[in-house]
């Protein structure tokens, strides 16, 4: 037995399924999780001392590449001043500011602890800012954990749950809460018409993963977009972007700059906490100016705006607006899918990229696909034979065919091209 085995043996006794968040539980791919023992730039190292190159970083948070010195060293420097207080400190303010200046939809912004959290506030805020019941969101999406939002969800769940049924994707779900949760197709305008055509007036909010990454990577359509912002508008629901994974990944002011549209909440976690435990909600300040303690819907968290973790998210997000940034993270993003595209061609198999600044999507099918129907109709078996291929070679893939993959700055030219090499050498055995 591998260290690996012999952790995860041991992990099972005292953890359920011996992992503190289902997908890494390579349930999807089979095989034994890697215990990771410490990690550097692109790479981390797992209980045999194996380095591999790192393509989900921490699943998208770690974009100036895992322990960057300036990061280390302004956790460091607010550590030593202790980890929390319970109390407002003015680093707070300058976090609440940075992202205020970053997305200009957000006029105000609330931080808490995880992306759960935040998409669970505001869809409160919204329900309490309309006095509406329904929420709308997408096959596939995944927006954390909170009751309401566990139908037809996506990440790990896609592994786990059947999500043929309009139904709760979790047990421990109760039905009624399940009843005011409209489920609908990604991309499919007609059905989101006929939805607000039919019950509009009781639509509190929608939320939506404007770039698709937990059924793997999954663009939205212009009209897709347009219909949504455009519906919610005329009818008075909430429009409520969720950007835990897309924000300040996709690019400096997240996929909502780049698609034009302005939501009326976002949500942020993972990259503007540089990897500590710290997300946010946050938007117009009509909507904002409910919340406790200036309106009646109610939200707290004894650890939120932790100390720590806003050194860390100040220091990530000053790194990411420095000149170039985003330019060369989207450049080297998109050599390694053409890299892996062209590897995959010289072995005739069935292959197909996507990326959107430094997080990308391929599938094993002749096209990307554009819904969680089309995902679950590539060739799945043929992807967990490649994710244990690559894992042979020393590199790190999502456990599963439903997740986006992540690069940062570190990725570097040498590192694409391992990558790229590791890959001609999958595809080669897998076509054989």
């Amino acid at each position: 037995m591998s260290q690996n085995d012999v952790l995860f043996e041991r992990a099972q006794k005292t953890i359920p399924g011996g992992v503190n968040s289902p997908v890494r539980a390579f349930r999807q791919v089979g095989g034994t999780p890697r215990f990771v023992t410490k990690a550097q730039g692109p790479y981390f190292w797992d209980a045999e001392n194996r380095r591999y190159i790192d393509l989900i970083m921490s699943w998208g948070p770690m974009i100036v590449g895992h322990a960057n010195p300036e990061v280390v060293e302004a956790v460091k420097k607010a550590a030593e001043t202790s980890f929390s207080y319970g109390a407002p400190t003015e680093g707070e303010i300058e976090l609440a500011e940075r992202i205020c200046a970053l997305v200009p939809s957000v006029e105000q912004v609330r931080l808490v602890s995880s992306g759960t959290e935040a998409t669970m506030s505001a869809l409160r805020l919204a329900r309490g800012y309309t006095g509406r019941d329904v929420i709308i969101k997408f096959e596939g999406c995944y927006h954390g954990h909170a009751d309401s939002l566990l139908v037809k969800a996506g990440s790990g769940l896609l592994t786990f749950a059947d999500s043929t049924q309009n139904a709760p994707s979790s047990g421990g779900v109760p039905q009624d809460l399940v009843k005011h949760t409209l489920v609908l197709p990604y991309n499919d305008v007609e059905a989101i018409e006929a939805v607000f055509k039919k019950q509009g007036d009781q639509i509190a909010a929608v939320i939506l993963e404007p770039i698709a990454g937990n059924m793997n990577l999954i663009q939205p359509s212009k009209a897709f977009l347009n219909a949504i912002r455009s519906l919610t508008n005329q009818y008075g629901s909430v429009l409520i972007y969720d950007e835990v994974m897309t924000g300040f990944r996709v690019a400096l002011g997240g996929a909502q700059s780049l698609q034009g549209i302005q939501p009326d909440l976002t949500c942020l976690g993972k990259v503007m906490g540089g990897g500590m435990p710290i997300a946010a909600f946050g938007g117009k300040r009509e909507i904002m100016s409910r919340l406790a303690p200036l309106g009646n819907v109610y939200q707290a968290g004894t650890l939120s705006g932790n100390p720590v973790a806003v050194a860390a998210g100040l220091k990530t997000l000053e790194i990411i607006s420095r000149a170039g940034f985003f330019e060369n993270l989207t450049s080297q993003t998109q050599k390694l899918m053409a890299g892996m595209k062209q590897m995959a061609d010289k072995a005739n198999i069935p292959f197909a990229v996507d990326s959107v600044g430094g997080m990308f999507g391929f599938y094993f099918s002749k096209e990307v696909p554009s819904s969680y129907e089309a995902v679950t109709k590539t060739n799945i078996e043929a992807f967990k034979q490649f994710f244990h291929l690559m894992l042979d070679e020393g590199v790190y893939l999502a456990p599963s065919a439903y997740e986006a993959g992540f690069t940062s700055m570190t990725h570097d030219d040498a590192v694409i091209s391992a990558i790229i090499a590791a890959a001609d050498k999958a595809f080669q055995k897998l076509g054989a």
